[in-house]
Formats: structure tokens, C-alpha cells, sequence
């Protein structure tokens, strides 16, 4: 298992997995931890471990077609908590297909901080956004 020293790494190593449609990836960025939550754009709650995994495994079968790049992050940490707001802007090749608002929450443990929430939603009022430089995430 990775050891992840913050929220930034982790984040990246997150949004990484989820380029690469990396399922052993994502799952090293989650506490393994029954009080995990997901929500997907347009989706209902999923709380704990299978329910969660069980979605991303579904989202990454189809093999790496997203490139994701983040703007408007704030960080808020408290402690062992890390809250980071931010648009998913998702390119399909060199096109814009959506823009999402993300709220993710991370905890640290002995085993490093590790994601225990992630809540997608669709942006009504998507700010433009340039393309994606080539290289990926970020």
C-alpha cells in the first residue's frame, strides 16, 4: 500500500488512477474504511467499501478516455481533515464534455491521508476553460 504524506499527493495519485482507468490505483487512494461515501454526478449515495469500488470498477471498464484537468481548487485543512473544493474539467480527446463541481474529503491515518469522500456534480455555470495542455491531469 502507498503511503501518501498529503492531501495534494493524494489527490493527485486520485485523479491519476482515474485517467488511466487504474482500478488497483484507486482503490490504494481510499480508506478502507465502511464510513466511505461517493456520489457521482447525478447519482445516488454510495457509502462503504463494495459500493464504492463496485462504481469505479464500472466507470473504469471502459479503459482511459478522460483526461481531467482541475482549476478553482481551495483546500481547507483542519487537523486530520482535508477538504478540497474544485471544477473536473473532462475532455474526451481535445474536447470539453463536461464540468463538474467536486468537493473531496481526505483523513490521516498511520497509513497517510487517504480519500473518504468524493461528491461530483454538474456545474450549471461552467466556467471557460482553455484546452488541456498535453501531459495529463493538472
Amino acid at each position: 500500500m502507498r503511503l501518501y504524506e498529503s492531501s495534494e499527493q493524494v489527490e493527485a495519485a486520485f485523479y491519476d488512477a482515474f485517467e488511466r482507468a487504474d482500478m488497483d490505483a484507486m482503490r490504494e487512494v481510499w480508506a478502507n474504511d465502511k464510513g466511505i461515501c461517493c456520489i457521482h454526478p447525478g447519482g445516488e449515495r454510495l457509502d462503504g467499501v463494495a459500493a464504492v469500488m463496485d462504481s469505479w470498477a464500472g466507470i473504469l471498464s471502459g479503459g482511459p478516455i478522460l483526461r481531467v484537468r482541475l482549476s478553482h481548487r481551495r483546500v481547507r485543512v483542519s487537523g486530520d481533515l482535508a477538504v478540497h473544493t474544485l471544477r473536473e474539467n473532462l475532455y474526451v480527446e481535445s474536447a470539453l464534455r463536461g464540468v463538474a463541481l467536486v468537493t473531496n474529503v481526505y483523513r490521516r491515518s498511520e497509513s497517510g491521508w487517504q480519500m473518504v469522500l468524493h461528491h461530483a456534480a454538474p456545474d450549471p455555470n461552467p466556467p471557460d476553460i482553455e484546452p488541456p495542455a498535453p501531459g495529463g491531469v493538472h
